[in-house]
Order: structure tokens, then sequence, then C-alpha cells
């Protein structure tokens, strides 16, 4: 899996993302240096949490044979700060008809999604700096 970000801008700080073929634009607000195109980094964080576990909660569900309905997940994200953890709180809505059990089994396999399996696990990062060809005029 690859994504591209690229600055879009001379002087702000919007960088176009590229993944899979798709484009959007991320960009930190105003009051943080940057024009407001779109949404933050942290911003893109807890939508990726948010997605994945409602696409979760609806892919076991589909597999389950129940219809459930909508499935609607808010992810409120507080960034790590001296001596605090980084914090995600989130809210799983589900239909009023869901019974308790089917409940229950969607609130624990929330948990088991990608995203955040992967926040909740050991993380590793590599990095390089590589020098760019300049750009063709």
């Amino acid at each position: 899996m690859k994504a591209t970000a690229r600055r879009i801008t001379q002087q702000g700080l919007a960088h176009e993302v590229e993944i899979r073929g798709h484009h959007f634009v991320v960009d930190e607000p105003t009051d943080a240096g940057g024009e407001n195109e779109g949404p933050c980094p942290q911003e893109l964080l807890a939508a990726s949490l948010a997605s994945c576990t409602a696409v979760t909660m609806e892919m076991y569900a589909k597999h389950k044979g129940w219809d459930v309905g909508q499935i609607e997940v808010e992810c409120n994200f507080t960034a790590a700060e001296r001596g605090s953890p980084t914090k995600f709180a989130l809210t799983l809505r589900v239909p009023e008809a869901c019974g308790e059990e089917q409940l229950e089994r969607l609130r624990v396999i929330a948990a088991k999604c990608p995203i955040h399996r992967t926040l909740d696990g050991e993380v590793m990062f590599t990095e390089r700096v590589e020098r760019a060809a300049p750009a063709a005029t």
C-alpha cells in the first residue's frame, strides 16, 4: 500500500495525496498556518479509524446475514501531549432494532478493525531521504 503527498502551493501547507489513483487535498487549519483546503493529517487518522470500524462492523453483520441497517461511527481524537497518551473516543451508533446479542458482537468486532489493531499494536518506522531530480520545465 502506498500513499504519496506532494505540496501544491508555493507558500501554504496544502498537499495533494494520491492513493490508488484517488487524489485529495490535505492541509492545516488557518490557525495552524495552513489555508484550510482539506482535513489535516490528524483528522485523516481519526477518519481512518472511524471508517475502518464502520466497514468492519458492516462486513461482519453482512457475513452473519444480519440486516442491521445504517451504522455510524464517530471518532474524537486527542493528540498525545507530554505525559499523556493519544486518545481516541469512538461512539458506535446502530439502529434501535439491533438486539442485545448483535450489539455486543458488533462492539467486540469493532475493536478488531485493521486500523484499531494497528494503532493498538507495536508500530515500526523506517525513513530514508532521497534527492529528487529537478522537475522538467
